[in-house]
């Protein structure tokens, strides 16, 4: 591949790097750019999360350690890659900066690569790291999204891309067998220790200090740097979760979230702040493609436990409550029932009521003490682990989570279906008459 004319430095990326056994960031970042370039499925997808269309036209090229000739800036400033879409006539181009294992992106450098964009006309910069962002427009560091650069910066994790590859093939989406061949090795490249790519495994040291207010019975200041980075981390680990999900279904699991909050990452941020001051609660929705419902994860800081679950409306041609929690009850084949609850929820201000399955399998009638009349609404199925000390971990935290959520998946979110309304029913004998008396009809009109 001939080096574009505007770079004085920089080559085509390269599949097999040759570079020294030290540079792991490069050698990584050369493999992924080069099966980016190669793989049409892979680059197509990756590319539309950032609002990037291809097509068939479409020419996708990229490039390692590249210098522009009209640099102004320190010709050290290198990005670590370009990558190159031509369709027709026009030509869309983005700066990449990646950080491998431990190393985390700085703002700073950011901001240089931003100007080298801006002077040579390219359309944004994308930075690739272990940091996650919920979305490629939510940045992970938060002075990236308060500058006032013009130019937009884009993040995609190392899980992420890989989580994209993992799924194009489990569900057979690419069409060239040499190019799955090669989307399978680098599958099988990020997944080793060398290649350097891990997922969210530790909340920050200011999540001890918050677990330790919390439960002395405190109260969240209005302006808590802590809590900011509590609930920063916290969107990491959600976003990390939703790629285990993905990856485990071979479906792609996204959070739920307003289209303000998709829209502004710092709305996000003030929101669930504001939700960790008043409930002492992080909370997530997740969305599973054909699932029955969303699935609900909290975390509570003040009971130390971890919540997971789902919600699911009462079957309404069941006339009894009773009926209603069997028809749920059905349902649930697992036999593991260990803090395993059923929340329901009643017409009007009537209270919700909460019940073990266990005493619920046994004994269905509990459902109906007390809501005499009362026609159960809806089933809120939930796992509640307290955790005690386990919880303020910071490694024994985000290990338990991303354990118990897909537990409770498999074990009952995965086996539940909606209920829905009957389709109407034409009844035996009623097609004899079919016919119409217009007359009849006008004289009904004008009697009324």
């Amino acid at each position: 591949m001939k080096r574009p004319e505007y770079l004085s430095q920089g080559e085509e990326a390269r599949l097999f790097p040759v570079l020294s056994t030290t540079s792991k960031e490069g050698r990584t970042a050369s493999i992924v750019l080069a099966c980016f370039s190669r793989v049409d499925e892979f680059a197509a997808a990756l590319l539309n999360s950032i609002g990037k269309k291809t097509g068939k036209r479409s020419e996708v090229t990229t490039f390692t350690e590249v210098v522009f000739k009209n640099q102004k800036e320190n010709v050290r400033d290198r990005p670590d890659g370009l990558i190159v879409v031509k369709t027709g006539n026009s030509e869309w181009r983005a700066l990449v900066e990646a950080k491998i294992g431990g190393e985390v992106l700085k703002a700073d450098q950011i901001e240089k690569y931003r100007a080298i964009a801006k002077d040579e006309k390219i359309d944004c910069v994308i930075t690739i790291s272990n940091q996650f962002a919920t979305t490629p427009t939510h940045h992970p560091l938060e002075e990236v999204v308060k500058s006032r650069s013009k130019i937009p910066v884009f993040h995609w994790s190392w899980t992420s891309m890989l989580t994209t590859a993992d799924l194009l093939i489990k569900n057979n989406d690419i069409a060239d067998g040499d190019q799955e061949v090669l989307l399978y090795e680098l599958c099988r490249f990020l997944t080793h220790d060398s290649a350097g790519v891990k997922g969210f495994d530790r909340m920050p040291k200011e999540w001890t200090e918050l677990n330790k207010l919390a439960s002395a019975g405190g109260k969240i200041p209005a302006k808590s740097e802590d809590a900011e980075i509590v609930v920063r981390s916290w969107f990491q680990e959600t976003r990390d979760l939703s790629l285990i999900l993905s990856r485990k279904t071979e479906t792609v699991v996204t959070e739920k979230m307003t289209k303000a909050h998709r829209k502004s990452g710092p709305d996000r941020l003030k929101d669930a702040v504001l939700e960790l001051r008043n409930s002492n609660c992080l909370s997530v929705t997740m969305d599973i493609p054909y699932a029955a419902a969303p699935l609900t994860v909290v975390a509570d800081l003040g009971r130390r436990t971890l919540e997971t679950g789902m919600t699911l409306r009462a079957p309404e041609d069941k006339v009894s409550s009773k009926a209603r929690l069997n028809w749920l009850l059905r349902q649930l084949k697992s036999e593991k029932k260990d803090d395993v609850f059923v929340r329901m929820n009643w017409p009007g201000r009537s209270e919700e009521t909460v019940h073990a399955l266990s005493e619920l399998t046994d004994d269905p009638a509990l459902c109906e003490g007390g809501k005499d009349g009362l026609q159960v609404l809806s089933f809120h199925l939930f796992v509640a682990k307290r955790l005690g000390v386990k919880f303020t971990q910071q490694t024994n935290f985000i290990s338990e989570l991303e354990h118990l959520v897909p537990w409770f998946y498999q074990e009952y979110g995965q086996n539940l279906a909606g209920w829905r309304k009957p389709a109407p029913r034409i009844e035996t004998g009623s097609l004899a008459d079919t016919t119409i008396d217009l007359e009849e009809l006008e004289e009904r009109i004008d009697e009324d």
